[in-house]
C-alpha cells in the first residue's frame, strides 16, 4: 500500500460502520469494492480489475500481479449512512493482512463463488471469522456465470461454515440466465439493470411458489433459535415481518447464521440489496468494543495495519473504538508508554487526506508513532489495557536467503527489511549464524517475491536472492590419539607448544566435549584454555567442511617450553592435531532433521503422504485435525533439505490451501548418494 498524502479534509457526520470484504483468491472481493463506490457515487466510474483502474489494488505490485496483495481501504456514504470498506487479499499467503484487519471491524462481507475447488480456502476464512466472532454476510458473486440453482450452490459451501448458510433471496431465472431476484424477507421481486439499482416487478405464480418453499426454509432457521417463531410455523402461522427482520439481524449479530445474498459486481447486480441489507444490520462499533475489550466504554483505538510511506514516514491505520482523537494528542500505547500524534490522515485507495480530528467509529492513519505496532491499543490515558483477543503470528512456510547486492547498501537492506517485516507481521527476519546467512521468509513463493518487490521498487534496492543454505554438520565413527605439535624459530623467542588429543565420538545430540587429564604439568595448566580455543576453531570446519558435532576431545598429554611456549602456540597445537586426526576417524555427514505437521483438506492426504514421501520424510501418522471438518494433519520426520520448497508442492496438490509447521528434531547421518549431492550442493568437496 503505497500511501501518498494530500491536502486537507475533514470527515463526514455520523458513525461509521467498518466492513472488512474477505474470500478466497479470485472471488471478486476488489471488483464488488468498486461497485459499491459506484453505486454510492463515489467515484463516477466502475473500475475493473483486468484494466488496471480500480480504487483497490493500485499499488505497483498488485498491479503487477493482478491479485490483492495487501489491504485496501475505502469510505463511502448511501442514504446518510457512512461505510469504510477494508477489501483484504483473498490468497492464502496474504491472510495475515486479514488478520489486522478484523480487530477493527464490525462485520464481514464474505465473498465468494459458484466454484467447488475454492471451498477449502472459503473454509480457512471462514475458520477465521467465526474463532474471532465476527459477524459475517456471504455474497455469492458472478450469479450470471453460474451453472447450478443457488440451493446447490449452497450445498456445495455449506462444508466450509459452521453456522447454517442462509439464502436471503433466490434468483429470478430466464433461461440459464438470473436476470433478478426475490428478496425473501420483503417478499418482493426485483430485475437486475447494469450497474443501476434493481426496479421491483410482480411476481410470477411459479415465482410466488419457490418464494414461498424458499422462505419457509429460512424461517425454520431462524426457528432453530427462536421458540415463538417455531411455534407460530408448525400452527401455519405467517409470522410478523418485523419479527423476522429482527431474528436475521439478531441471529447474523451472534454468529448463530451466515445470511446469503447473490449477484454479479462486475455487472453491478445485487450491490444495491447488499447496500440495503448493510445499513440496516450491520452492528455497531459498540459491538466491536465489547468484542475486543469486553463490557465497558475505554477511550481506545484498535491498530489494524502498519505502512512506512516514502515521503510521509510510518502511519499507523486505527480504528477509533471509542472518543475522538487529534492532530498532536498524546496516546499510551497499551496503557504504558505516551506517544504523540503527528498528523491525522483519512485513507481512500492510495490516497491519505489530512483532517483535524477523529471520532467514534472512524478509520484514520496516525502518524510517525514509532514505538506502534500492528495489534496495539491506544489509549487516551495511561492504566491497564489489553484486548480479549489476540491473532496468532502466522508462522513462515518458505525462506530464501537474501543479501544486498553490493556491500554498501547492507545497512540499508537491514532498515528496510525491519521496516518490511513490521508492515507484514507474517514476515519473518533471522540470521543463521552456521551458514551466515540473512532469511527472509513468509507464506510462500509469491508472498516472498512480492517483499523483494517492494526492496527494489520502494527501498531502492537491489538485493540478491537464493535458496538457503542447509546447515549441515559432521561428526565421527571411530576414534584416534594425534599428536599436534607447532614450533617455529625466527630468531628471538620462538613458538612452541606441543599436545596429544584423543578422539573420540559421542551419541547424537551431546554437542562437543573437551576435557584433559594432565598430570605433572607437562602442559602448564594456564596453557589448557589455549589448547580449548584451538580445538573449538579447528571443529569449525571438519573433514568434509561443516562443523564438527558429537565427539569428545581429551588432553592426555604433550610438552612446553620454558621461553618459547605461548597462549597462541598451545592454540596452533590444538588447531594441528584436531586437523590431522579428524581425516582419520571415518568422518559423516549430518542433516537436520524436523518434525512436521501437514494440514491438509482429507480428500488430499493421500497427496501429502505420496509428497512426504517422496522427500525423504519417514510418516508419523495422520489424523483429522481437531475442529476442522474435512482437513487432516500428517505428520511426519523429513530432512530440512527436502523442507525448503515444500510448500510449493503442497499447495499445488490442494488447491493452494496446504499449510505446515515444523521443528527441529534431531540430526541424522547422510551417505551414499544423498550425501554426495548434499555436498555437491553445498560446493564442498568430500574427503578423500
Amino acid at each position: 500500500m503505497a500511501i501518498t498524502t494530500n491536502g486537507k479534509g475533514s470527515a463526514a457526520g455520523g458513525t461509521p460502520r467498518c466492513i472488512a470484504l474477505v474470500g478466497p483468491f479470485g472471488s471478486g472481493k476488489t471488483s464488488l469494492l468498486e461497485a459499491l463506490l459506484a453505486r454510492t457515487d463515489k467515484i463516477a466510474r466502475q473500475g475493473t480489475v483486468g484494466d488496471g483502474n480500480t480504487v483497490g489494488d493500485a499499488s505497483p505490485e498488485a498491479r503487477a500481479h493482478g491479485m490483492s496483495v495487501e489491504l485496501n481501504i475505502a469510505d463511502t456514504e448511501y442514504l446518510g449512512d457512512r461505510f469504510v470498506f477494508v477489501d483484504c487479499p483473498g490468497s492464502v499467503e496474504f491472510l495475515s493482512e486479514m488478520d489486522g484487519a478484523l480487530s477493527g471491524v464490525d462485520m464481514a462481507v464474505v465473498v465468494a463463488e459458484d466454484d467447488e475447488r475454492k471451498v477449502p480456502a472459503l473454509q480457512l476464512i471462514l475458520k477465521t471469522l467465526e474463532a474471532r466472532a465476527i459477524p459475517r454476510v456471504l455474497f455469492l458473486n458472478k450469479i450470471d456465470k453460474s451453472t447450478r440453482r443457488v440451493r446447490d450452490v449452497l450445498n456445495v459451501l455449506q462444508p466450509a461454515s459452521a453456522v447454517p448458510l442462509v439464502l436471503r433471496q433466490i434468483p429470478i431465472w430466464e433461461g440459464s440466465q438470473a436476470t433478478g431476484f426475490i428478496d425473501l424477507a420483503l417478499e418482493r421481486a426485483h430485475v437486475y439493470h447494469e450497474k443501476e439499482e434493481s426496479t421491483q416487478i410482480d411476481m410470477s405464480d411459479e415465482d410466488l411458489k419457490r418464494e414461498h418453499e424458499a422462505r419457509f426454509t429460512m424461517l425454520e432457521h431462524l426457528a432453530d433459535h427462536d421458540d415463538d417463531l417455531m411455534e407460530a410455523l408448525l400452527e401455519d402461522i405467517a409470522p410478523d415481518r418485523d419479527r423476522v427482520f429482527a431474528d436475521l439481524v439478531n441471529e447474523m449479530q451472534d454468529g448463530l447464521i451466515c445470511p446469503v445474498f447473490f449477484g454479479s459486481a462486475d455487472h453491478g447486480n445485487g450491490v444495491g440489496k447488499l447496500l440495503k441489507a448493510l445499513r440496516h444490520e450491520v452492528p455497531g462499533v459498540d459491538l466491536l468494543s465489547r468484542r475486543n475489550l469486553g463490557n465497558g466504554s475505554r477511550q481506545v483505538l484498535q491498530v489494524i495495519k502498519t505502512l512506512h510511506t516514502q515521503h510521509g514516514g510510518k502511519l499507523s491505520i486505527a480504528r477509533v473504538l471509542d472518543g475522538q482523537v487529534s492532530d498532536g494528542d498524546s496516546l499510551f500505547v497499551n496503557g504504558g508508554e505516551e506517544v504523540k500524534v503527528s498528523g491525522l490522515f483519512t485513507v481512500f485507495g492510495q490516497q491519505a487526506t489530512k483532517i483535524a480530528t477523529a471520532g467514534k467509529g472512524d478509520l484514520v492513519a496516525l502518524g510517525r508513532l514509532d514505538e506502534v505496532q500492528t495489534g496495539d491499543l491506544l489509549g487516551f490515558e495511561g492504566g491497564e489495557i489489553s484486548s480479549l483477543y489476540e491473532a496468532e503470528k502466522r508462522p513462515p512456510v518458505l525462506a530464501t536467503a537474501i543479501a544486498a547486492a553490493q556491500r554498501k547498501d547492507e545497512v540499508r537492506l537491514s532498515t528496510a527489511l525491519a521496516k518490511l517485516v513490521e508492515e507484514d507481521r507474517s514476515l519473518t527476519v533471522s540470521q543463521n549464524q552456521t551458514t551466515a546467512e540473512t532469511l527472509l521468509a513468509g507464506q510462500g513463493e509469491m508472498h516472498l517475491r512480492v517483499a523483494q518487490e517492494r526492496l527494489s521498487g520502494k527501498y531502492g534496492l537491489d538485493v540478491a536472492a537464493h535458496t538457503a543454505h542447509v546447515p549441515y554438520a559432521e561428526t565421527i565413527r571411530s576414534g584416534t590419539k594425534v599428536r599436534g605439535r607447532h614450533k617455529k624459530q625466527s630468531g628471538g623467542h620462538g613458538q612452541f607448544g606441543d599436545v596429544v588429543l584423543e578422539i573420540a565420538p559421542l551419541p547424537r545430540g551431546e554437542g562437543i566435549q573437551f576435557s584433559d587429564t594432565i598430570t605433572g604439568g607437562v602442559v602448564p595448566k594456564q596453557y589448557i584454555p589455549s589448547v580449548r580455543d584451538g580445538v573449538l576453531d579447528a571443529l569449525r570446519n571438519g573433514p568434509l567442511g561443516f562443523p564438527v558435532v558429537d565427539i569428545s576431545i581429551c588432553l592426555k598429554d604433550g610438552s612446553y617450553h620454558s621461553v618459547d611456549s605461548s597462549d597462541q602456540a598451545f592454540k596452533m597445537a590444538g588447531i594441528m592435531a584436531i586437523r590431522e586426526g579428524l581425516p582419520d576417524c571415518k568422518p559423516v555427514l549430518l542433516e537436520p532433521v524436523h518434525k512436521v505437521t501437514v494440514a491438509c483438506p482429507s480428500d488430499a492426504t493421500a497427496k501429502v503422504n505420496a509428497i512426504v514421501s517422496a522427500r525423504r520424510g519417514q510418516l508419523l501418522g495422520f489424523d483429522a485435525r481437531p475442529d476442522w471438518p474435512g482437513w487432516d494433519e500428517v505428520q511426519a520426520l523429513m530432512p530440512e533439505a527436502e523442507i525448503s520448497d515444500l510448500i510449493i508442492e503442497l499447495r499445488s496438490a490442494t488447491a493452494g490451501v496446504a499449510s505446515y509447521t515444523s521443528e527441529f528434531d534431531h540430526m541424522a547421518e547422510l551417505s551414499g548418494k544423498a550425501a554426495e549431492l548434499a555436498l555437491q550442493r553445498s560446493g564442498k568437496q568430500q574427503a578423500a
